[in-house]
């Protein structure tokens, strides 16, 4: 009897060990075990994946802890990566080279779906298309992503930049008023400003997306992929997620809460053209070499940085 005793109280106590050891298991979840990760986003539509995602609580399902900060402007967003507040933020490829030429170390993760749309003014006659444009005002914002997506698209319809009189006006809700207005040929916009203005009679002319210049990216400091990897694969996890949401659902569904969440305006609702998102994916190598030749013809980086010094592969 003394031997069946001493048995039932071994396998009494084992069965409680291993109940505890679940327990404190199913306790160390994966966002506890996982770094925070604090991602910087512009009021734009490269960021609607990252917004979806924290709304329907994808991060959270691939265990990881992010915060979403929101920027009125690049200057800001780029001070606040390089004072270490950021890891990661939704910027462009002119941002990444800037950025590593100033010595910060930055590295390109994905490209995104940012659009940039050249619009002209409702009086405007395009029989002609870009070329109608010679000789007349176009606004841009100087040594941005504008004014190179506004070369790029000139280029591509075999004109030198100097066939149009760049006006220089950074703000772009100025741009967009003047452009309404009258007082200007035409402007290169992000969105949704470009569909406000087409949504108010001004003419489309050609975007970014139509001619596969694609300089929207994630960049990421080389220190967060050094030490936060596995969190950097699970934002791209959660992000896969959205875009599949985006894919499948009903934009009613989301558009008042992406409007009022980005800023956008109330036209926005009515106006703006989301883009066909994609799961993530790195940038063409034709990317990066014609963005580091518009920057160094330029000069505004002497550097001229390869594929491989600012693309950084395997987080996906």
């Amino acid at each position: 009897m003394k031997k069946i005793a001493v048995l039932l109280l071994f396998v009494t106590l084992l069965i409680a060990g291993c109940g505890a050891s679940n327990s404190e298991k199913k306790a160390e979840t994966p966002s506890q075990s996982k770094k925070p990760i604090v991602i910087g986003l512009m009021p734009d539509t490269d960021s609607i994946p990252f917004i979806i995602a924290e709304k329907n609580g994808y991060f959270k399902e691939e265990g990881v802890e992010v915060t979403l900060m929101p920027f009125k402007s690049a200057m800001d967003r780029d001070a606040a990566m390089q004072s270490g507040n950021l890891d990661g933020a939704v910027s462009d490829l002119l941002a990444v080279a800037f950025a590593k030429s100033g010595g910060f170390d930055v590295c390109v993760t994905s490209m995104t779906d940012g659009n940039y749309r050249l619009v002209a003014g409702k009086s405007v006659d395009l029989a002609n298309g870009v070329s109608t444009l010679k000789g007349k005002d176009v606004a841009v914002s100087k040594n941005t992503i504008i004014e190179y997506v506004t070369d790029q698209i000139l280029a591509k319809n075999n004109m030198p930049d100097t066939d149009i009189e760049k006006v220089v006006i950074p703000q772009i809700p100025l741009r967009l008023e003047m452009l309404q207005n009258g007082k200007l040929a035409a402007a290169t916009l992000p969105e949704p400003m470009a569909s406000i203005a087409i949504f108010h009679g001004c003419k489309f002319v050609t975007d970014s997306a139509e001619l596969g210049i694609n300089p929207g990216v994630m960049m990421f400091t080389k220190a967060a992929v050094k030490d936060k990897n596995s969190e950097i694969a699970a934002v791209y996890r959660a992000y896969n997620k959205a875009v599949d949401y985006l894919a499948s659902t009903d934009r009613e569904k989301y558009i008042d809460f992406i409007i009022e969440k980005n800023g956008f305006p109330s036209e926005a609702k009515s106006a703006l053209k989301l883009p066909s998102y994609h799961k993530a994916a790195l940038p063409e190598e034709k990317d990066i070499t014609e963005c580091m030749e518009w920057l160094n013809s330029k000069k505004l980086v002497s550097d001229k940085y390869s594929y491989q010094d600012l693309v950084v592969k395997g987080l996906f």
